[in-house]
């Protein structure tokens, strides 16, 4: 997914609804209710906010459905260091979810934001993070050879 350009204002839009994207977090998450994945997605761009900054934050949040995108911008970002598997476990602890449901949360919701970044924001974004987050968004961890 990518943003368009609204052609009389030169804004961004997201090129997907809100209500599409809790549609793709539901059937990828294969949760029960609609409620459900608006929880999951709430949790996740929030702690995900916590996360990101800069030109990327800003960028994300132009791409993201309006209503993610104020979930996602609400939050101050932090300024300690956090693996990707601390991000899940921060997150568990926060919702009171396990380990395991917790990191299928991540992906569930994770795999679509990185579907709307696209390629190049999503590059960008985990070249800002620590060890941990390419697989949370769908990816392959690389690492560089010693």
């Amino acid at each position: 997914m990518q943003t368009k350009t609204a052609p009389a204002t030169g804004t961004t839009i997201p090129a997907m609804s809100y209500d599409r994207m809790l549609e793709q977090v539901r059937y990828n998450g294969a949760y029960p209710t609609r409620g459900r994945a608006e929880a999951v997605v709430a949790a996740v761009l929030a702690a995900l906010g916590r996360r990101v900054t800069g030109e990327e934050r800003v960028e994300l949040a132009a791409r993201l459905p309006r209503e993610a995108a104020q979930i996602f911008a609400a939050q101050v970002p932090a300024t300690d260091s956090m693996t990707g598997w601390a991000f899940v476990r921060d997150l568990a602890t926060r919702t009171g979810g396990t380990l395991a449901t917790t990191r299928w949360d991540v992906g569930s919701v994770l795999g679509v934001v990185a579907r709307i970044a696209g390629p190049d924001l999503l590059d960008r974004i985990l070249a800002q993070l620590p060890s941990g987050y390419a697989i949370l968004f769908g990816r392959a961890e690389l690492t560089q050879a010693a």
